[in-house]
């Protein structure tokens, strides 16, 4: 049974270097063959709107929209609900593969026998 990889980043531009640690774990996951889902939360929230990754910018670091597509092409991507409402964002706004969710759903993901999760 394949292994899946549950990541939940709680960091954005307000520390750099956590946020960027999780994208890229998520994006060599994929890369590996793992099945990922990525849950945006706190101030990462902001990287499912369009454009904002581009604004992202961390030394020796791998370009965020990079990142974020890498992990769209192979895995998920889900904004918290309570998160998204917060910043008055909805379906509508985010990048398209971009789901919103809410906590129900990712301790359903997290809990599944064959999952690991992991927290920025």
């Amino acid at each position: 049974m394949a292994k899946k990889l549950v990541i939940k980043v709680t960091a954005g531009a307000d520390a750099p270097e956590r946020c960027s640690q999780a994208f890229t774990v998520a994006a060599v996951a994929v890369a590996s063959g793992v099945e990922v889902s990525l849950w945006l939360t706190g101030e990462s929230s902001w990287f499912a709107l369009p454009g904002r990754a581009a604004e992202f910018a961390l030394p020796h670091a791998a370009p965020l929209p990079d990142l974020v597509d890498s992990i769209l092409a192979g895995g998920r991507i889900t904004l918290c609900t309570q998160c998204a409402a917060r910043r008055e964002i909805t379906e509508k706004d985010v990048l398209e593969g971009v789901r919103i969710a809410g906590a129900q759903v990712f301790v359903s993901e997290a809990m599944a026998d064959d999952a690991q999760a992991l927290v920025y």
